[in-house]
């Protein structure tokens, strides 16, 4: 039984197949990757998978079992390029499609869940059997925001007192695992999110408290924010992007209290306080 994962050199497909070899045997374990080379240290076989590249997706299929289709990262793209994926699992015959999705996909104002929803749709008109991960933040969206903080003495955003159910991205890896290894996850969607959410204001105040300095939130208005996004170098659509997905989570997009993730990874998430150490090093 073969289990390949797309994008095993990503920073999640490399922790997903780090934690899988712990529970199957090198071997049955496929990465999909536009750069094999870049695979060599998985310790598994590699096979050339570009989502650019229709004609590499099919015959990295063969004799795949069960496909891990992480999301792809280029947003804007990734509909159509997950839409080719699906395609090719059916023409291969692949048994199983597990895919990382975004938490209330269909029902989440944040932008990035049209992709995700768009897949959700393709996977279920495919009739491949299938499990749904739709997963919540990421501690780790908050590196480049923390480590500003740090060098300017304030953290700042536009998500006023949303309240973010984040977790570690090695808390979603072990979802998937637990997934791709266990039985009765035909047919599920999971809303997976961390165990106890947080403000941005709590997190400069964790931030505070681990360094011992005063670092405060100082809340701005969606153009502010997307200003000093682009004033870093971000292009301004991608700054104006992750502003409106602040705004977003001041209105509760991020926030989710079903404890989904901890129960099927059988132990809770990663705290704040575990999060922000692992951020700040």
């Amino acid at each position: 039984m073969t289990t390949a994962i797309t994008g095993a050199t990503g920073q999640l497909g490399r922790l997903i197949t780090q934690k899988l070899k712990d529970k199957l045997p090198a071997d049955q374990i496929v990465a999909l990757v536009r750069s094999p080379e870049k695979a060599a240290n998985l310790g598994v076989t590699a096979r050339t998978f570009d989502y650019d590249r229709p004609e590499t997706l099919a015959p990295a299929l063969a004799g795949v079992d069960t496909l891990l289709l992480i999301s792809g990262s280029e947003v804007g793209k990734r509909g159509p390029q997950h839409a080719a994926v699906i395609a090719a699992a059916k023409q291969a015959g692949v048994g199983r499609i597990v895919y990382t999705s975004l938490l209330r996909a269909d029902t989440t104002p944040l932008s990035l869940g049209i992709e995700h929803s768009e897949t959700e749709r393709a996977i279920l008109a495919s009739g491949i059997p299938h499990t749904i991960l739709r997963n919540g933040w990421y501690v780790e969206n908050y590196a480049s925001g923390v480590a500003a903080a740090l060098a300017h003495g304030a953290l700042i955003g536009a998500a006023g007192d949303g309240r973010i159910a984040a977790a570690a991205r090695a808390d979603y890896a072990d979802a998937a695992v637990a997934v791709l290894t266990g039985p009765g996850h035909d047919g599920k969607t999971y809303e997976l999110a961390g165990d106890t959410a947080f403000t941005l204001t709590d997190l400069a105040a964790e931030l505070s408290r681990q360094t011992g300095r005063d670092i405060p939130y100082n809340n701005l208005s969606a153009t502010n924010y997307a200003a000093a996004l682009a004033g870093t170098g971000l292009p301004a659509p991608v700054a104006d992007m992750l502003a409106g997905w602040d705004v977003d989570t001041s209105n509760g997009a991020l926030f989710d209290d079903n404890g989904q993730l901890s129960k099927l990874i059988g132990h809770p998430t990663t705290s704040l306080a575990d999060g922000v150490k692992a951020l700040i090093g």
